[in-house]
């Protein structure tokens, strides 16, 4: 297993050997977000020989480096750590002359040409921007979440569910992320618990029929997560009953959150047009409401969260941004 700093220190904002941070630089294009959707496009935009950079920011490899085993991503049958195919992505977008720099994105301008893109330490100036920073799930907040996060504790069904075969998996939440995904765990799991702090489900109803009609899932309601339990990994949870204050303990091996998911955008507002929960609006080849400006991954797609997903933004997203550099040779 590959053991490498996730998180870098922001303020230091420094460039990766062989970056060189010109006022009067101009790139063909900057890719702010480091994870696969980021990682994609400069791969892509690399082979085309364009000059690139990517600010990876503050998490290398976004919520895959955070995924203990990836069995679903085309190419690995014995699965692969989250976090290498991070560095995989990584070294392959570094490969094709992609300047990589582990920096956070501090401010935007897109109402001039060139498009100015701002860290810590730097300006940067590009004729296309590929916004890449995706979404984060909302966690808890409770004690143990963060310890045992990737050792139990998870926000992916679909990645994670095959490891809880025969075991008992709790599921936070009552809308349809968490009734889909919970369904989804009853292919494995022996039983599957719904903790949510209302007396019915938000999920819409043929979510909510099929969840009441499959044995293997059952509902604790009225509850909250106080704590998740555990030493080496996840034992259980201990719940409250939000009416009588009761607390009690719900025994699981596993422990899926799913109680709404961040965009990556607050950078963005003003400068590109967002939905009402915050994601960037794209059409169907990534095209933000801003020429030259593209978005790839789950900062304009919450539905599937899937690597393969970003990554096909994110190739789709360069593909469209190599077009608009032909069609506008004349950008600054």
């Amino acid at each position: 297993m590959l053991d490498f700093k996730l998180v870098q220190d922001q303020q230091q904002d420094l460039p990766r050997e062989g970056v060189v941070q010109e006022e009067d630089q101009v790139y063909d294009m900057i890719i702010i977000g480091g994870a696969p959707a980021g990682f994609t496009a400069a791969i892509y935009a690399g082979r085309a020989a364009l000059k690139t950079l990517v600010l990876t920011g503050p998490l290398l490899g976004g919520q895959v480096a955070t995924t203990q085993m990836v069995e679903n991503f085309p190419g690995f049958p014995e699965g692969i750590n989250g976090a290498e195919l991070a560095q995989r992505m990584h070294s392959q977008a570094e490969r094709f002359g992609a300047h990589i720099v582990t920096a956070s994105a501090t401010g935007v301008d897109f109402s001039t040409s060139p498009l100015t893109v701002q860290s810590h330490s730097a300006t940067y100036r590009g004729r296309t921007v590929i916004i890449a920073t995706g979404a984060f799930p909302r966690r808890l907040g409770v004690p143990g979440e963060a310890k045992f996060f990737g050792r139990g504790v998870s926000t992916c069904a679909t990645c994670d569910g095959f490891f809880y075969k025969d075991k008992r998996a709790v599921v936070v939440g009552g809308g349809d992320s968490a009734i889909d995904e919970g369904l989804f765990l009853t292919r494995f799991a022996r039983e599957v618990v719904v903790v949510h702090r209302r007396d019915q489900l938000r999920a819409t109803k043929v979510y909510q029929e099929r969840a009441f009609a499959n044995p293997k899932m059952r509902f604790a309601w009225d509850s909250v997560v106080e704590e998740i339990l555990g030493e080496q990994t996840v034992t259980g949870v201990r719940v409250r009953n939000v009416k009588s204050g009761e607390t009690s303990v719900i025994e699981a091996d596993g422990v899926f959150v799913y109680v709404g998911m961040i965009p990556g955008t607050k950078l963005f507002d003003s400068q590109v047009e967002l939905d009402e929960q915050g994601y960037v609006v794209t059409d169907r080849r990534q095209h933000t409401s801003v020429p030259g400006v593209f978005a790839a991954g789950d900062v304009q797609s919450p539905d599937f969260r899937q690597v393969v997903v970003a990554a096909g933004t994110g190739a789709i997203a360069a593909k469209e941004a190599e077009k608009f550099l032909v069609e506008h040779p004349d950008m600054a």
